[in-house]
């Protein structure tokens, strides 16, 4: 009698340790799948700020340093940024970003001398002024590749 309570008690455990298991390996799949859904939001997000940034550069809606600001921190953001070395695929946003982004921006600006802050404007525009031709053909092989990558 004692041998069939204890089968039983054991059946009993082993059920309620299956159930458990299972409630833990349903929980893992929903972190997993609400993981993947948060990545892909982010993707996307990425992607169309790349794109709609880009955009704007193309039509003139945005000065060309303050994208290639946006554009160079966005590109660094991607998961494959590491393998992907987008600075060699659009070198010239990149060169744009790194000869500028000593410079103040936003709250920072106020802290400046005004005449700081226009030779600084002064510098900006003329790397903008230099650079115009190979940034814009960055921007168009960036909008290429957004739109495939979507």
């Amino acid at each position: 009698m004692l041998q069939w309570v204890l089968l039983v008690v054991g059946l009993l455990i082993i059920a309620a340790l299956s159930v458990y298991a299972g409630l833990l390996l349903s929980r893992l799949r929903d972190q997993k799948s609400a993981l993947a859904a948060a990545q892909q939001k982010r993707h996307d997000y990425l992607h169309e700020s790349i794109y709609t940034i880009a955009l704007a550069m193309q039509q003139d809606q945005c000065p060309l340093s303050e994208g290639c600001i946006r554009l160079s921190v966005l590109l660094d953001n991607l998961a494959d940024a590491e393998q992907a070395d987008y600075p060699k695929r659009w070198p010239a946003i990149h060169e744009m970003y790194e000869r500028i982004k000593h410079m103040p921006t936003h709250e920072a600006r106020k802290e400046f001398p005004k005449n700081e802050i226009r030779k600084l404007d002064r510098e900006r525009e003329g790397y903008e002024v230099e650079m115009e031709a190979a940034i814009q053909a960055d921007v168009a092989t960036l909008l290429v590749w957004v739109k495939e990558r979507r």
